[in-house]
Parts: C-alpha cells; structure tokens; sequence
C-alpha cells in the first residue's frame, strides 16, 4: 500500500472536500489559532488505493488531521440587482472568511 493513494471525503462548514496527505485548502472559517492541529471526524469516505470504506453516512472511528496555516478572506463577489423599466439598482458586495489548513493525516 502506498502512501500517495490514500484519501478520504470529509465533510465541513457544510461541503464536502476530496482530501489527501499534503493537500492545502480554503475552508469555512474556524476558530483556531494558526499553528494549530484542527481534527476532522466527519469523514464520508476512506480509500487506501486497493479498498474503499464507504460510512452510512459517517465512518465510525475514522478522522482527518490538519494543521491551520492561515486564516484570510476571499475574493470579492458583486451582487447586482436592477429591475428593467423602474429605476431600482442595488449593488452589493461581499467576501467570505475561510481557514487556510493542511492535511497531515487520513
């Protein structure tokens, strides 16, 4: 069994993300200290490259490490309503917080 081929499926902030060893992402804002060790024991799905155990829907005893690299804010999006012929125009914006983390562990 290699090393490379293991992942899991974890669920959090209400998504679910295709983790494995190494990989960094952008998730839900949590409230840990960058630096910090965060665990994630939702876990959907867990494959070591030959076996795939698949919960119904959470597997029991299963669960991810990750440590928090960073916290930040993403990218702005604009929200722009117009209603043709009445002259009414809202413009709005909004950007999302989110937790920087990397998985050390499946």
């Amino acid at each position: 069994m290699s090393q490379d081929n293991r992942y899991a499926i974890i669920k959090t902030g209400g998504k679910q993300y295709r983790v494995q060893v190494g990989s960094k992402l952008k998730i839900e804002l949590l409230s840990i200290e960058a630096g910090q060790e965060c665990v994630f024991d939702q876990v959907l799905l867990r494959s070591d490259g030959t076996e795939t155990e698949v919960g119904a829907p959470l597997l029991n005893n299963a669960s991810v490490t990750a440590t928090v690299l960073s916290h930040g804010r993403g990218d702005k999006i604009r929200i722009f309503k117009m209603r043709r012929r009445k002259n009414s125009r809202r413009s709005r914006g909004h950007r999302q917080y989110y937790t920087e983390v990397q998985v050390t562990a499946v």
